[in-house]
Order: C-alpha cells, then sequence, then structure tokens
C-alpha cells in the first residue's frame, strides 16, 4: 500500500496540479491547497449553505461547518479504470493498493517513508471523514463520468459512490510519491457517508 501521486491547487479550479510531495498541516489540510482551512473551504457546500468564500455565517445566521473535506484521496485503481490521469479530478493523494472504499469513518491513514525504522518514527496522519460524493463538474470534465462515480442497486436507486474519501489531517508532514500508507482501523466501523 502506497503514495502514487500528489496533487495540489492554490485556485479552486477542478483539476489540481501533479507535484512529488505535498505538505499535510494538522487541522487544516494541504499545504498551499485552496481546501485548506478550519472551517469548510468547499465552495458548492458554502454556497448551498448560503455562505461566501469569506464568511464564517450566513444571512439567516447559518455557521459555516468544520472542515471534513481538508484531503481527498481515491485509489489510483479506479483512476486507472477510467483513463483518468492523477490530479484531474481534484483529489490530493492517490493511492495504490488500498482499498479505500472498504475503510470506516474514523479510520486513520499513516503515511511513512520507506526508510522509516519504526512505527514511532514522526508520520502524517489522516483521518478518514466521510466519502467523497461526486458533483456536478465531473460531467463538465467529461460526460457520463458522474455516473461511472455513482454505484446504484437493481431498481437504480443510489446506494453509493466511488469517487474517494474525504479526510482531516490529525498529524501534519510530508507526503510524497512512493510512501507507505497504513491504516489503522477505528476500535467500530462506521460506515461512511458523504460529507
Amino acid at each position: 500500500m502506497s503514495v502514487h501521486a500528489v496533487a495540489k491547487s492554490k485556485d479552486h479550479t477542478f483539476s489540481k496540479v501533479s507535484a512529488p510531495s505535498i505538505k499535510l498541516l494538522a487541522g487544516l489540510g494541504v499545504d498551499g491547497d485552496c481546501h485548506a482551512g478550519k472551517l469548510l473551504q468547499h465552495l458548492p457546500s458554502n454556497a448551498a449553505a448560503g455562505l461566501s468564500k469569506s464568511s464564517t455565517t450566513s444571512g439567516s445566521g447559518t455557521s459555516r461547518p468544520a472542515n471534513l473535506r481538508q484531503v481527498h484521496l481515491i485509489s489510483v485503481e479506479i483512476l486507472d479504470g477510467l483513463s483518468i490521469q492523477p490530479g484531474q479530478i481534484g483529489e490530493n493523494i492517490a493511492t495504490a493498493g488500498v482499498d479505500l472504499l472498504s475503510l470506516g469513518k474514523g479510520d486513520r491513514l499513516h503515511f511513512y517513508s520507506p526508510a522509516a525504522k519504526h512505527a514511532s518514527d514522526a508520520h502524517a496522519i489522516v483521518v478518514i471523514t466521510g466519502l467523497r460524493e461526486p458533483g456536478p463538474k465531473l460531467e463538465r470534465f467529461r460526460a457520463g463520468l458522474r455516473e461511472c462515480f455513482t454505484l446504484r442497486d437493481d431498481k437504480g436507486g443510489v446506494v453509493g459512490w466511488t469517487a474517494g474519501i474525504m479526510g482531516t489531517v490529525e498529524v501534519g508532514g510530508p507526503v510524497q510519491v512512493g510512501m507507505n500508507i497504513v491504516v489503522e482501523q477505528a476500535k467500530k466501523y462506521k460506515a461512511l457517508k458523504c460529507v
């Protein structure tokens, strides 16, 4: 289980720019990324709640929620299956060999340098908060892509999403291509919901 690719964007563009490494900041997200912050930075979610980019409350007094979308992760196996390059659909970390969609809320991903000798060595940790619901911008990127990330039951009802998962940064540090990933499961499994 490893880091296949990393990306970030200082602007609210749909795609992010690939890089050899990114830096995670505890409680904030990816250093230099537009989605970093303690409060939700996802523009469509804020707009739906009547919040502007700079406000902490809407005109109706609704407070901007905590940012549970600090880091977006997706498996390279999903990207490859759809002929999508890492970073193109806005994820920060593309993983290899990790079944991200089977993880539960509160599970932790530990990012270790291949040179790390002990599990106690300083390393970045991301806590899983939920699923990424595929938004309408996927359709602008490629027609039909949103449906490719939608799981349906035999009656056509939506039962899940495969567009990746979201997390918050518990412990900051570098994450670079080739790093090892260790999954630490929460004491009790909680199914992921969209955040």
